[in-house]
């Protein structure tokens, strides 16, 4: 065979994976290079902070990266939800890499899992499939985007473009490094850069997401998101094995478009991104 009908051959491949993905999961997979990325968002989730009504897209979002033999992602789950996924995960032989908080004094509170999975694409669908049967998680439906002066003035201050997701502007913001887990390059779309996401509430907009940090852009990135009244809800990790050791910091934050937009600018300043 030829090296061009080897290429025809492995592209055709990883189209027929690519499908068969999508049938056991019921949606069509968003491409993001060698990267298929599903979402479910947690809109049956009726969560509360500081009067905002969270958007699934601000911060109930679950998901799941598919690269090449393997699948990184991240579940919200009720509390009551998560023994039951942990054992379809763990029964799947999947990886839990973290067990833990984003968020800070919600109603009614909820629990992020991530985990990490090797094999074969359908195989790890599968498993997927029936953890999220375990939980109350409704079927992913697209969000009518909105248009918003706020976030026109978030994209000006940020000097960057933004993906609108119903009434939240996102960003994702990769780390100039390369990231590997045990001697296997991470893509950042499987999770590995800054999320930055801005919710319409009134008049003001809600922040949230989580930095991808060395421990030295730690502190001074807490320093900046404080001086514009931005909270720090959580700093921990949600990888195993990982390459450069990356920190997660995950934000909080309720204020006028253009100063909580100057406290994320301000502290991805301090952060060696692209």
């Amino acid at each position: 065979m030829s090296k061009a009908n080897v290429v025809i051959a492995i592209l055709f491949a990883a189209q027929l994976q690519a499908s068969e993905v999508d049938t056991i999961l019921g949606q069509q997979a968003k491409v993001m290079g060698e990267v298929q990325r599903y979402a479910w968002p947690r809109s049956d989730l009726k969560v509360m902070l500081d009067g905002v009504r969270v958007e699934p897209g601000l911060a109930l979002g679950s998901w799941a990266a598919f690269g090449t033999g393997m699948v990184m992602g991240d579940l919200v789950l009720k509390p009551a939800e998560l023994d039951n996924v942990l054992r379809e995960l763990e029964n799947g032989g999947f990886e839990i890499s973290a067990i833990h908080n984003h968020l800070s004094g919600e109603s009614p509170s909820v629990v992020y899992v991530h985990y990490a999975g090797h094999g074969e694409a359908a195989t790890l669908a599968r498993t997927l499939r029936t953890a999220l049967s375990k939980t109350s998680t409704p079927a992913a439906k697209p969000a009518t985007p909105i248009e918003s002066t706020a976030f026109t003035a978030i994209s000006d201050v940020l000097n960057r473009k933004g993906n609108v997701n119903g009434r939240v502007l996102q960003f994702s913001v990769p780390r100039a490094e390369t990231i590997t887990d045990s001697g296997m390059t991470i893509p950042p779309s499987m999770g590995v850069a800054t999320a930055i996401n801005f919710q319409v509430a009134g008049d003001r907009v809600a922040t949230s997401g989580d930095f991808v940090l060395l421990a030295d852009e730690v502190n001074p990135v807490i320093r900046e998101l404080q001086a514009k009244g931005i909270r720090v809800t959580a700093l921990h990790s949600h990888m195993l094995r990982e390459s450069p050791r990356l920190l997660f910091m995950h934000f909080w934050g309720v204020g006028a478009p253009r100063t909580i937009a100057e406290g994320i600018g301000n502290a991805l300043a301090k952060v060696n991104t692209k």
